[in-house]
């Protein structure tokens, strides 16, 4: 029997492939950055509950990392949008 936890992750899961489809079919590259940062943080709070259910406190540092890597792209990404191809 399934518990409580993989039900959560199952769910991050699929929500997180609707993400994929939403990035992929974005009409604008606003829309597809929008769900770039919205499919990290699933990702993130995945690493997280993984972390919970296994005590692996190291898989903690992991997301943390991929949380700040995550949000320099997202930076660096809207900045290139906003100078037209120049950084």
């Amino acid at each position: 029997m399934m518990d409580f936890h993989t039900v959560i992750l199952m769910v991050i899961g699929a929500l997180a492939l609707a993400d994929i489809v939403r990035m992929v079919a974005g009409p604008t590259i606003f829309d597809r950055l929008l769900c770039f940062n919205v499919l990290s943080i699933k990702v993130v709070m995945a690493m997280t509950l993984y972390a919970l259910m296994t005590n692996q406190s190291y898989m903690l540092d992991i997301a943390i990392c991929y949380t700040l890597l995550s949000f320099v792209s997202t930076v660096l990404i809207a900045q290139f949008i906003r100078t037209r191809g120049m950084l």
